[in-house]
């Protein structure tokens, strides 16, 4: 059985050694890299890709992929500790390693402060940043339909990140400091980071490379050095 009260003393110890301010290996970082995590047979595999690229061309350079046993069944509030275990399996494999990640996931912007991005932040100590699709708390004044519209995320009177429209007639983003990133930082990288898509290329490669999307295909036909 799961302690969760035990989970979430860790949760609130670890979001208190959050650094919230800038804090770069590299400014400006020579190489980006983007996680994303998803689970296979029914749950029983997480699987995590990173894909690590260069700054500011965003060309890919190095991918890794690793599967293991999924750890601990899905808890609510407590997903970054079922995804993290794979994500540093995929960092444990990386020859480049990147000064700056941004993490298909919340990072603050969470009920106790502590997504996925925050704690996989920590434990490689490298600066990052959530990139979620979806609102896991707070509230933001609503977007209008135009590409750039921007409301600030709040909770309890303290502003966890922003609400972020990339593209237009899709969902918004929800950008916020992982570790070692500022607020506003989080959102000027992710800005940075677009080309014409939804998500910054970090994630989106990441993603692309975990689904083994077209582009990822191409990519690989392109790169047989690398299959």
């Amino acid at each position: 059985m799961i302690d969760t009260q035990a989970l979430r003393a860790e949760q609130l110890k670890r979001a208190g050694e959050v650094i919230r301010h800038d804090d770069f290996l590299q400014d400006p970082p020579a190489f980006i890299a983007g996680a994303d995590v998803g689970f296979e047979q029914e749950g029983a595999v997480t699987r995590a890709a990173i894909a690590i690229l260069r700054y500011p061309s965003l060309e890919l350079v190095e991918y890794q992929i690793a599967r293991i046993s999924t750890t601990m069944p899905y808890i609510p509030g407590f997903l970054s500790f079922r995804e993290y275990p794979a994500l540093i399996a995929a960092w444990e494999q990386l020859q480049q390693k990147p000064d700056l990640i941004f993490v298909d996931g919340h990072g603050i912007s969470h009920p106790r402060r502590l997504g996925v991005a925050s704690h996989f932040g920590l434990l490689v100590n490298v600066p990052t940043i959530g990139v979620a699709k979806k609102r896991l708390c707070g509230k933001f004044s609503p977007l209008d339909a135009t590409v750039g519209s921007l409301a600030a995320l709040e909770d309890k009177g303290e502003q966890l990140g922003w609400v972020w429209r990339s593209k237009e007639r899709c969902n918004p983003l929800f950008i916020a400091t992982g570790h070692r990133v500022s607020t506003n930082s989080a959102l000027a990288w992710v800005q940075r980071c677009m080309a014409g898509y939804r998500l910054p290329e970090p994630t989106r490669w990441a993603d692309a490379i975990a689904s083994r999307r077209p582009a990822f295909v191409r990519w690989l036909q392109q790169h047989p050095e690398v299959s």
